[in-house]
C-alpha cells in the first residue's frame, strides 16, 4: 500500500497523456470500423445492383420468348424440349389455338389479362415448388411458359460466390419466397450488428418479383487486427512520448540540481567568509591593540630602540589594514541586496517544484511525500533563497530517513497562512526520522555546528540567515523519536 501511496502522484501526472491515447486510439478504431462498414456496404449495393441486373435481362427474356412466339405463330405446339436446349429454366409451353379453353382458369384469366393489357401477364405462382407460369394473349394462338425459378438464375454471371458468400438472395412476391442464395444464415436471425438490405422489383411487367438482398455484418466481421494495428501504434508513440517527457524532465532536474547546487556553493562561500571575518576580526582587533600599546611602551623607553618603535608600528599598520580587509570582505558577503529583491512568491507552487524536483531521489529511498496545500499562500521574498532553503529542508529530510527503516519512511510537507495580527506564510517539511536531541536541538542553527561527519555544519546555518534577511523565520522541533519539523515563515504578500 506505502509503495503504491508513493506512486500515485507519478500515476496521476500520467493520467491525461493516458486519457489522450485512450481518446486517439478510440477515435481510430472508429474511424477503421466505420470504413469498413461503409467498404462493405458498398460492396454489397454493387453485388445486388447486379443481381438485379442479371434477373432482370432473364425476365425481360421471358418476355421476348412470348412475344415471338405469338408474333410467329407456329402451327403446332412447340416441343419445350427445344426451348429447354437454350434456355434451362422453361421447363414447359402451353399453345392455345383459336377457339380452343385454356387448360385451367388462372392461365384463362392471364389471358383475358393479357388481350386486355397487350403483354405477358402471370398467369399463377408456386414459389414452393420453385415454379411460375406467364400467358400471352394471341391471335389465332396464345402460348403461356412454365419456368422453374431457381433454374433462370444465371450463375455464370453471378457477381458472389454463392456456395460461401454471406448475402442472402430472394425474390418475393404476393406473400410468397424463394431463396437463390442462402447466405450465411444469420440475415434472418436478428443478430447484433449493422444490417444491409436491398429491396427492387425485375424489370417486367409480367414477372414483377421483388428482388431482395440481405446481409448482416456482425462485429465478428471488423478489423480487428487493424484497429490492434493501430492501438499498438498509439501506444508505442505515447510510450516514446513519455520517454522524450522523462529525459526532458531528467534534464530539467538536473540542471535545476546543478543551479542549485551553484547557488548553495556560492552561499555557503559566503557564509564561510562571513565565519572566518567573524572569527579573524577579534584576534585582528586584539594585535591591533597589542601592538599599539607595545608602541606606546617602546616609545617610553631609550631613543636607541627607534628601529624597534618603527617596526611594531608598521606591525600596527599591517594589522590595521588585515582587519580592514576582512572587514570589508565580511560587509560584501552579507547580502545587503537581498531585501532590494523581494517579490511576490507564490509558496505552494515553490514547493511543488522542489517536490517535483527530487522526485527521483524520493523513488529511489522509497520515502512516501504527501503535499498539503490548501490555498493560494503568497509571501514577500526571493524566489531563489526560497527554493534553496526549501530544497535543503526536504535534503536535510532525506538525511535523517537514511537509519528508518524502508516503508517507514515519509515527509510531509504543509503550506498555509498563519497569524492574525500579522500575516505570515509558511512552509513546514516533517519528516518520520529520529527527531533532533534535545541537547542538539539549540545550537541547530549554529554556524561549523553539525552531527553528520564530515558536514561543515552551514547548510542550516545558511538558511537561517536567508529567511531573516527576507524578514522571515526558521524554526526546528522535534518529536522526541518520531521525527522533526522545519517551519520556514515569511511575510504574507499585500495581495493576500
Amino acid at each position: 500500500m506505502q509503495d503504491l501511496a508513493r506512486r500515485l502522484p507519478a500515476i496521476a501526472r500520467q493520467w491525461p497523456r493516458v486519457l489522450v491515447g485512450l481518446v486517439v486510439a478510440a477515435l481510430g478504431c472508429v474511424w477503421l470500423a466505420r470504413a469498413e462498414i461503409r467498404s462493405q456496404r458498398e460492396a454489397f449495393e454493387t453485388d445486388a445492383r447486379i443481381v438485379h441486373r442479371v434477373l432482370s435481362q432473364q425476365v425481360v427474356q421471358h418476355d421476348a420468348i412470348l412475344a415471338t412466339l405469338g408474333l410467329l405463330q407456329p402451327d403446332e405446339a412447340v416441343a419445350p424440349e427445344r426451348l429447354s436446349a437454350l434456355y434451362s429454366q422453361i421447363i414447359g409451353v402451353i399453345r392455345r389455338a383459336a377457339g380452343q379453353p385454356w387448360p385451367d382458369a388462372a392461365l384463362a384469366e392471364a389471358a383475358r389479362q393479357s388481350h386486355a393489357l397487350r403483354r405477358a401477364v402471370l398467369a399463377d405462382l408456386d414459389f414452393a415448388a420453385e415454379r411460375y407460369r406467364i400467358a400471352l394473349a394471341g391471335h389465332p394462338a396464345g402460348y403461356a411458359l412454365v419456368l422453374h425459378a431457381r433454374a433462370m438464375v444465371p450463375w455464370a454471371e453471378w457477381p458472389m460466390d454463392r456456395a460461401n458468400s454471406p448475402v442472402e438472395v430472394a425474390l418475393e412476391h404476393a406473400g410468397q419466397r424463394i431463396v437463390l442464395q442462402a447466405g450465411d444464415g444469420v440475415a434472418m436471425a436478428g443478430a447484433s450488428g449493422w444490417r444491409f438490405e436491398f429491396h427492387k422489383e425485375l424489370a417486367s411487367a409480367s414477372q414483377p418479383f421483388d428482388v431482395v438482398l440481405r446481409r448482416q455484418l456482425g462485429w465478428q466481421h471488423l478489423p480487428w487486427a487493424w484497429m490492434a494495428l493501430w492501438c499498438a501504434v498509439v501506444a508505442l508513440a505515447l510510450a516514446a512520448q513519455a520517454a522524450v517527457q522523462r529525459q526532458r524532465t531528467a534534464r530539467r532536474r538536473a540542471e535545476e540540481l546543478l543551479r542549485l547546487g551553484h547557488v548553495a556553493r556560492l552561499n555557503t562561500l559566503g557564509e564561510l567568509a562571513a565565519g572566518m571575518a567573524h572569527e579573524l576580526n577579534q584576534p585582528l582587533t586584539a594585535v591591533l591593540a597589542n601592538t599599539q600599546a607595545a608602541r606606546r611602551l617602546l616609545q617610553e623607553d631609550p631613543p636607541e630602540l627607534a628601529t624597534a618603535r618603527e617596526a611594531m608600528t608598521q606591525a600596527a599598520e599591517q594589522a590595521r589594514r588585515a582587519s580592514d580587509v576582512v572587514g570589508r570582505l565580511r560587509r560584501s558577503i552579507e547580502r545587503p541586496e537581498l531585501a532590494a529583491r523581494l517579490e511576490t512568491v507564490d509558496l505552494p507552487a515553490i514547493a511543488r517544484a522542489a517536490l517535483d524536483l527530487l522526485e527521483p531521489e524520493f523513488a529511489r529511498q522509497g520515502v512516501a511525500v504527501r503535499l498539503t496545500a490548501a490555498a493560494p499562500v503568497h509571501v514577500k521574498a526571493d524566489a531563489v533563497a526560497v527554493e534553496q532553503i526549501t530544497h535543503n529542508l526536504l535534503m536535510n529530510a532525506l538525511q535523517a530517513l537514511e537509519s528508518v527503516p524502508a516503508g517507514h519512511r515519509s515527509i510531509d510537507v504543509r503550506v498555509h497562512a498563519e497569524g492574525t495580527a500579522t500575516a505570515l506564510g509558511a512552509i513546514e517539511v516533517r519528516d518520520s526520522g529520529p527527531g533532533i536531541a534535545a541537547d542538539v536541538l539549540p545550537r541547530i542553527f549554529e554556524p561549523f555546528f553539525s552531527t553528520r561527519a564530515g558536514g561543515l555544519g552551514l547548510g542550516l546555518s545558511l538558511c537561517e540567515s536567508l529567511a531573516t534577511g527576507m524578514g522571515g523565520t526558521l524554526a526546528a522541533t522535534s518529536d522526541g523519536e518520531h521525527g522533526a519539523t522545519f517551519t520556514l515563515t515569511l511575510p504574507r504578500a499585500a495581495a493576500d
